[in-house]
């Protein structure tokens, strides 16, 4: 099955255009199943059955959560239907399986006052040596939402600040772009922090002390870290948080949900309806503007 596997990684990465990052995800996926199949022989590949995945993912349950466990059949998944497509299997056994159940729960994002503190955190606690570059990485996530994979990637020839124009572009899930433009605050915070940046060889805009590239687990450290700092105590507060705040930060300005689902780079506009949660305060004020009819 691992020749399998392999064939399955080249077409997610040559044809489908995947990042590195999915396609690890991949095949750390399925390699999982294949240890609990307990082969790797390739004629094993059209004995798999229905009782076989589902056996796994109970299996998975003692230690993985419904997101995982979803995101682990839904990796089977692909993997069966592109065997299909390939001729190699004649029927999948997977097609028919149901995702387990996941919990409705609504993001959390950071209120006004919250992300203000975050952002003086960032300015008390940060060391002068970081303070510029630490500063911008907090300002470009909770003004332009992108996420960790995209920040991390962003290189200074997708940076443009000069012009009218000025915007990042980031290369985001299956390799599509998209612009962003920048506020004039996010413009100064990166223009500052540009000014100190070390001459490197690195091309991404985001440098670690030794001049290589930020790797993702240090920014998601940076970023708890000055949460904690700011005595935010939301359960789960991390990176993707400040997108959230991003998120529905443009809604209450008045943005459409189908901007910010083309800001935010989501494929559904279901996923970008998930993202904003709107508080009841804002409904009531929402509700409050209504006016059906004229004073006489």
């Amino acid at each position: 099955m691992s020749n399998f596997i392999s064939q399955f990684l080249h077409y997610l990465e040559v044809e489908r255009g995947f990042s590195p990052r999915t396609i690890v995800a991949y095949q750390h996926d399925l390699n999982k199943f294949v240890d609990f199949l307990g082969t790797s022989d390739d004629k094993s590949i059209t004995a798999v059955t229905k009782n076989d995945v589902r056996q796994f993912l109970s299996q998975r349950a003692k230690t993985n959560g419904a997101v995982t466990r979803a995101r682990k059949l839904s990796s089977i998944k692909s993997f069966f239907k592109y065997l299909g497509r390939e001729g190699i299997i004649e029927a999948n056994p997977v097609s028919d399986i149901e995702a387990p159940k996941l919990p409705e729960k609504e993001p959390s994002y950071l209120t006004e006052s919250e992300y203000q503190n975050l952002i003086a955190a960032v300015k008390v606690k940060a060391t002068p040596y970081y303070l510029s570059r630490d500063l911008a990485i907090v300002m470009l996530l909770l003004g332009t939402g992108i996420r960790l994979s995209e920040l991390v990637g962003l290189t200074l020839d997708r940076v443009n600040l000069d012009n009218a124009d000025r915007s990042i572009k980031v290369c985001g899930k299956g390799n599509k772009e998209r612009i962003i433009p920048l506020t004039n605050e996010v413009v100064c915070t990166l223009q500052q922090y540009l000014k100190h940046r070390p001459e490197v060889e690195s091309s991404h805009l985001f440098i670690s002390r030794l001049g290589g590239e930020l790797h993702s687990r240090s920014v998601y450290g940076l970023i708890k870290k000055y949460l904690k700092a700011a005595g935010i105590k939301k359960e789960k507060a991390a990176v993707h948080t400040l997108r959230h705040t991003y998120g529905a930060s443009m809604l209450k300005t008045g943005a459409s949900i189908y901007a910010i689902q083309k800001l935010l780079g989501h494929k559904k506009i279901e996923t970008t309806g998930r993202y904003l949660h709107i508080s009841d305060v804002d409904l009531r004020n929402a509700v409050e503007k209504l006016v059906l009819s004229k004073p006489l």
